[in-house]
């Protein structure tokens, strides 16, 4: 069920990028894990012949080590189009334009994303270190591969994809648990049980890519098995002038936030910055304020139509910054007799104010890096509680 250190490692990556008229940002951030197990892609732009407008991004949330993360963060791509996009599944609708390899139909792409998902995890289970060796890991996928038409989201595990369509949550991705009436059926169809809300006890997630411990039933399929490495693939035809951005994140985002939440925070954010970085960087720091215990990754992808900068709400953010910085000092000037309070006390007393203008989705906890800013700069040689277990539990 995973191992916790003494304290978190709070050193992030980020990166940032844009092409074919999207920009994005991510972030990721090892947490109180022993371990950093994420991983992620993103290609504004595919190498594939005749697919340069088509684009790609996905987070993968490791589990029992980094490998099948990792390998999948190169490769499913290259799975997904080995074969190119082939013949139209049996039954499919053709659109009455023309289907060429740069323009599939729908149909065919979603067939090529499940066998691509298939053939990848079979690959792996030939991996020497991977069938029976010392590495078992699996790993979940989330993503969404762009078209200049549509959208298709794509979800194996419990990470997630939301899409803001015209200032509301327009889509989200289903996670595959356990104790999910259908996944549950399957699990014990293939000899196992679910207790605990996981597969035999142990494993919190119903479908993953790796994870060959729990594929090795005997007279079923690969789709049929305790542990199913099939993707659910959703199609959205594009909205160019309601689609706002596309959120990619593991379950140690979700576990700590809302789809509400987390879109709200969000487009409060880009209404103060241009900077995507800067944007994904401040919710991994929130969600490990508000408590999140596990890595955390999030890649956010931003059309052409995502909420634009505001004076007013530039004006209010920089104000809401001035407040917290009058009232820590205000503390800490006025400790008397009692001495100066620790951080977990300051943060105690801000939160029983009634402060207005907090990031929707983020409250106080949005806001912490500024707290703890001031706070060091007027008390430097009081250290501790940084980003202590004291602190963390109080949130």
């Amino acid at each position: 069920m995973g191992a916790f250190l003494d304290k978190p490692k709070t050193e992030k990556y980020n990166a940032h990028g844009e092409g074919n008229g999207l920009r994005y940002g991510l972030s990721s951030m090892q947490g109180w894990r022993v371990e950093m197990e994420d991983a992620h892609t993103a290609m504004p732009g595919l190498p594939a012949q005749g697919m340069a407008d088509w684009s790609f991004f996905a987070v993968y949330d490791g589990h029992a080590g980094s490998r099948v993360a990792h390998y999948c963060s190169k490769h499913l791509l290259e799975h997904i189009f080995a074969a190119g996009w082939g013949s139209e599944p049996a039954g499919a609708h053709r659109d009455s334009e023309a289907v060429s390899p740069a323009r599939p139909s729908v149909e065919a792409v979603k067939s090529r994303i499940r066998t691509g998902f298939l053939h990848i995890d079979e690959h792996m289970r030939g991996f020497s270190d991977l069938r029976g060796g010392a590495d078992r890991s699996g790993s979940t996928a989330v993503g969404v591969l762009l078209s200049p038409e549509h959208l298709f989201f794509i979800n194996c595990g419990d990470s997630r994809a939301v899409l803001y369509r015209d200032a509301h949550v327009c889509f989200s991705t289903l996670d595959h648990k356990p104790c999910n009436p259908r996944e549950k059926e399957r699990i014990q169809n293939a000899g196992g049980s679910v207790m605990i809300q996981r597969v035999n006890g142990s494993l919190a997630v119903s479908r993953a890519l790796g994870d060959f411990d729990y594929k090795c039933v005997d007279g079923k399929g690969q789709t049929e098995q305790l542990v199913s490495p099939e993707p659910e693939v959703f199609e959205m035809v594009r909205s160019p002038e309601q689609d706002q951005f596309v959120v990619l994140a593991c379950d140690g985002i979700w576990d700590v936030m809302s789809n509400e939440e987390l879109c709200e925070f969000v487009r409060s954010r880009l209404e103060v910055s241009h900077d995507l970085e800067r944007v994904c960087s401040e919710l991994v720091d929130t969600c490990l304020h508000k408590g999140s215990r596990d890595n955390m990754s999030v890649v956010l992808v931003c059309f052409p139509n995502a909420p634009e900068i505001s004076e007013e709400a530039v004006r209010k953010d920089a104000e809401l910054n001035k407040h917290l910085e009058s009232r820590v000092e205000e503390m800490l000037s006025g400790s008397g007799e009692e001495g100066i309070p620790d951080l977990v006390t300051v943060m105690r007393n801000l939160s029983a104010d009634n402060i207005p203008n907090l990031p929707p989705g983020g409250g106080l906890a949005s806001k912490r890096s500024v707290i703890e800013a001031v706070y060091q700069h007027l008390n430097p040689q009081r250290e501790e509680d940084g980003n202590g277990a004291d602190l963390e539990d109080h949130w």
